[in-house]
């Protein structure tokens, strides 16, 4: 990485997503990317956040901070979605790089546009899926690659499945799950998905408008199945139950010769299993050389934030990019039309509004 100086301006939104998960004090661990201004519609929130960040340049207005301080990056912070797609083009527009909380965007109409405003501005976007860029997952595909496990036979998926289980766990959380399975089987072909409500299919009845701006939700099941190359096939889930410890979050990949488990977070717990008959045999942790320290929020933040830079200086999509968190939104959206259409869908999507908008 060069010593080339980032100016880096941060949108928070105190109430309405906040900061969201540390993207705001990430830069403060990189030398070149001094914070220069924050906006944030609420006084307190913005003084507070000011302080925070020891940032004098304080708007209420992010717009207002994009013509007045034209920083190189722009941090849209706020975990609501709701205001994702108007920040990032306007931050686009103002010739800013992006680090962007995830959910990406309420639909793909909407990452449809963002990215578009990227490409046009020819700035780079990231999205904070963190386990794109993991350490561990690393070594986890290589040794996937090397026949731990033989030949994948199938990908099994399970979102957090606590309070939020069903509709809000596959937006928010179940984008994880399906970024996850595309890291190790690549793009779905398609998708077949249902989506009940205390045991029937949902209605229109059934939908609702999500919390933190998601938009549409519905459902307190949710079970699809993706087609990938190779005949892999993957299967996702989330229901409402007894059991509200999340504890399943993540995805298991049966091979021919055995199993990997990756239990999701910012630093992924990965174990193998030696075992043709998928049990029965004692579970083997996958650590890293010199057994370096959990990653926590900050460190997880930290490699995508270099990687970012180093996808500016090197004038290449960041790992964790807009396209990249476009597919997690064709998955999630596929297993509503899929329960609207009553069928398989193929991937990518040709209808790109909400399924659940969509008179039937």
């Amino acid at each position: 990485m060069s010593d080339r100086t980032y100016r880096v301006a941060v949108i928070g939104r105190t109430g309405k997503g906040n900061y969201g998960h540390g993207l705001d004090v990430v830069w403060k661990r990189f030398p070149n990317t001094p914070i220069v201004a924050v906006a944030d519609e609420n006084p307190a929130g913005l003084a507070a956040a000011a302080a925070k960040l020891g940032v004098r340049a304080t708007y209420a207005d992010y717009r207002e901070m994009l013509r007045a301080e034209k920083p190189d990056i722009v941090a849209v912070a706020p975990r609501w979605v709701d205001c994702h797609h108007d920040m990032v083009i306007a931050a686009a527009e103002s010739r800013a790089s992006i680090y962007l909380e995830k959910p990406m965007a309420r639909t793909l109409a909407e990452a449809d546009r963002m990215i578009a405003a990227c490409d046009r501005a020819h700035v780079k976007l990231a999205v904070a899926h963190q386990m794109r860029i993991s350490p561990i997952l690393d070594l986890a595909r290589r040794r996937i690659a090397e026949g731990a496990i033989g030949q994948i036979q199938e990908l099994r998926g399970r979102g957090k499945e606590d309070r939020r289980a069903g509709g809000e766990d596959l937006m928010v959380l179940g984008t994880h799950v399906m970024d996850l399975m595309r890291q190790f089987a690549g793009d779905p072909l398609w998708a077949f998905g249902r989506v009940t409500a205390r045991g029937r299919d949902i209605t229109r009845a059934d939908i609702v408008d999500g919390p933190e701006g998601l938009g549409p939700i519905a459902g307190d099941a949710i079970a699809g199945t993706f087609a990938f190359r190779d005949g892999i096939t993957g299967y996702f889930a989330s229901k409402k139950s007894d059991d509200s410890s999340g504890v399943r979050f993540g995805l298991d990949i049966y091979g021919s010769r055995g199993v990997m488990t990756i239990r999701a977070g910012m630093d992924p717990d990965v174990r193998l299993l030696d075992s043709t008959h998928w049990t029965g045999a004692a579970w083997t942790p996958l650590a890293l050389p010199g057994n370096p320290p959990k990653r926590d929020d900050g460190g997880a933040n930290q490699a995508l934030a270099a990687d970012l830079l180093e996808a500016i200086e090197q004038d290449r999509p960041a790992r964790a990019g807009g396209a990249e968190a476009r597919w997690t939104l064709e998955m999630v959206m596929a297993l509503y039309e899929s329960q609207r259409a009553g069928g398989r869908v193929r991937l990518p999507l040709e209808r790109r509004e909400h399924p659940l908008s969509v008179a039937q």
